[in-house]
């Protein structure tokens, strides 16, 4: 079994050598690496190219201009191999060197399962051992509830992206939840919980650095249940907000 790790950069320099060197450094070498830039003008590029080498034929890339970070990543599962497919920003890191070995075990010990995810910790951005937040997502629950997988530890088959579609891009900041909405609710794969932390996610995403943006993406999860035919109060942003706050504790 292989799994896809896929990460998407658009002027990324400062951040994704980190990254990249998480998935150099993992013990277990069954991955392939994919990274999809979108035309970087900083020196990504170059930061990725001299990485190129390194991965001894386990890593490609492609740069080229996108629709967004949604489009980037269906690019790089359009490119997969994998039997198993999971993101990995270029501002994220794996939290140590087996999460891919511990990823592939799980798979392994649980067959049927159709994905993995995991817990996530949130660090700052220049000073990444200082964790800021702790995203124990637990066993499952209805999304309804405010529960979801992180997504940057949702792992998940293939066979479910051939099956049932990749990010919807007409979601501007929310496709991801949207994707795990439509896989896990609507279409009810099949998960397994690792009460693991698997990734550290460096804190000033695209969704969260303003106000504008965080209402935006509350409306765009609203309307994922709708299109989805998945059943939501109008409590929701509550039960969406209340586990947050838990988070910093």
């Amino acid at each position: 079994m292989i799994i896809t790790i896929i990460t998407v950069a658009y002027n990324s320099n400062s951040t994704i050598k980190d990254t990249m060197d998480s998935v150099l450094n993992q013990v277990c070498k069954d991955y392939e690496y994919i990274v999809v830039d979108g035309a970087s003008k900083d020196g990504t590029l170059d930061a990725i190219e001299e990485y190129v080498p390194k991965f001894d034929g386990r890593m490609r890339y492609i740069s080229e201009p996108d629709k967004g970070i949604y489009d980037a990543m269906n690019k790089g599962i359009g490119m997969a191999q994998g039997d198993v497919i999971g993101i990995l920003n270029s501002d994220d890191f794996f939290a140590d060197e087996h999460v891919v070995g511990k990823l592939l075990e799980t798979f392994k010990e649980e067959p049927e399962v159709d994905g993995v995810y995991a817990n996530l910790c949130y660090v700052s951005q220049n000073k990444t051992d200082n964790i800021v937040r702790r995203w124990i997502t637990g066993p499952q629950k209805p999304f309804a509830k405010g529960w979801l997988p992180a997504h940057p530890t949702f792992y998940v088959k293939k066979s479910v992206y051939e099956k049932y579609g990749l990010f919807n891009l007409d979601y501007k900041l929310a496709a991801d939840f949207e994707l795990m909405l439509r896989f896990v609710e609507r279409y009810h794969i099949k998960l397994t919980y690792l009460p693991e932390f698997l990734v550290k996610m460096r804190l000033g995403g695209a969704t969260n650095n303003s106000i504008r943006n965080i209402v935006e993406q509350d409306k765009e999860c609203v309307r994922a249940f709708k299109e989805n035919q998945v059943s939501v109060s109008r409590m929701y942003l509550l039960f969406r907000y209340l586990p947050k706050i838990k988070q910093y504790l």
